[in-house]
This record gives C-alpha cells, sequence and structure tokens, in this order.
C-alpha cells in the first residue's frame, strides 16, 4: 500500500485499519533502527512503543511534505534520542573506563586456535562492532548505524535528521574510522 493508499483509508474512517498497515509495514525497520541505538531489548521495544504513540497521535496532522517513511524515522530517532538522554543523566557511569554495568568480556573478541591458524568466532566480530559502534558520540553512532545498516542514502538521512549532507558525510566518515581503528585494536 503506498503512502497516499494508507493516508486516504486513515481519514476515510478506517484509522485502526490503516494505523494496523502502518505498523505492520514498519515496525521491524524501526524496531532495528532503534536497538542499533539503545542495544537492549526491552529498551528498544518501549521507545518504539513509544514512537508508534506519537505516531498514532500526530498521523492526523502528517502534511505529506515528506514520506510517510523518513517521518516515521524522525519521530523514531528523536524518541530514542530523548530516551537515550534520559538514561544518561539516570546513570550512575563511571567515564574513566571502568564502567561496572558493562561486562567488557563479553565483547572482547575470543579466538579458537586449531592448530596454527586462529579462527575468530563471527559472533564475538559482531560483538566487537557493536561495541566499537557503542563508544561513539550519540550523533555519529546515529549517523553511523542509518548510513551502514539501514544503507539510507545522505539526501534522506538529512531529511530525517535535518542536517546537511556534508556534515552527515562528515560525520559517518570519522565514525567509520573511529569503528575501524576500534576494529583493528589501535583504540
Amino acid at each position: 500500500m503506498t503512502d497516499r493508499e494508507l493516508l486516504d483509508l486513515f481519514h476515510s474512517g478506517a484509522r485502526e485499519q490503516a494505523f494496523t498497515v502502518l505498523v505492520e509495514t514498519y515496525q521491524q525497520k524501526v524496531y532495528y533502527h532503534i536497538r542499533r541505538m539503545v542495544q537492549n531489548h526491552d529498551d528498544a521495544n518501549d521507545v518504539m512503543q513509544n514512537t508508534f504513540i506519537k505516531v498514532w497521535n500526530a498521523l492526523e496532522n502528517f502534511r505529506a511534505d515528506s514520506q510517510l517513511f523518513t517521518w516515521l524515522y524522525r519521530i523514531a530517532t528523536n524518541e530514542t534520542i530523548t530516551f537515550i538522554n534520559f538514561r544518561n543523566k539516570k546513570a550512575t557511569i563511571s567515564f574513566d573506563g571502568t564502567d561496572s554495568d558493562d561486562d567488557d568480556n563479553n565483547y572482547a573478541p575470543s579466538n579458537y586456535i586449531k592448530g596454527d591458524s586462529h579462527q575468530v568466532d563471527g559472533d564475538d566480530i559482531q560483538a566487537r562492532l557493536q561495541k566499537a559502534i557503542e563508544l561513539l558520540p550519540e550523533k555519529q553512532k546515529l549517523v553511523f548505524n542509518l548510513r551502514y545498516y539501514d544503507e539510507m542514502p545522505y539526501e534522506q538521512m538529512s531529511e530525517v535528521l535535518g542536517t546537511s549532507e556534508g556534515a552527515l558525510k562528515a560525520s559517518y566518515h570519522h565514525a567509520a574510522q573511529k569503528v575501524e581503528k576500534y576494529l583493528l585494536g589501535e583504540d
């Protein structure tokens, strides 16, 4: 169903049906977008629920200046940033690298020795990548996730985040360099 058809269905009085279609269409993408930023399943579900509540409350006033998907991502992004800021204010995390809530051993790659060669488990690589991303500043993390995982074009990112394409390209470049350094053990 196209955005126009979905909005027409919503405005024709079939609000619940249109909203159900919207959720079914975008729920998985929104969840993974949020999950990559908050790293926790329960937190991602909470933020996603808040996102769709905001969408429900604002859908009637959606002007279709952008794609529905872009608008939805912007709401999800803002809700995620709000959640992260709230969580960070409440956290009692030490910023000197001795975070007691974060078990760094879960992120260290383990090598399995077979003969003379070292093989790294794919799950360990993924965990190390996630740790590298988690260490990025919030804006770089957001831009990196949108570009790397969602393969979102800079033009669309610019609409979602309200930032120039040049600034987004610079943020992604710096984030990618930091992730690479971390993965290569140069951090």
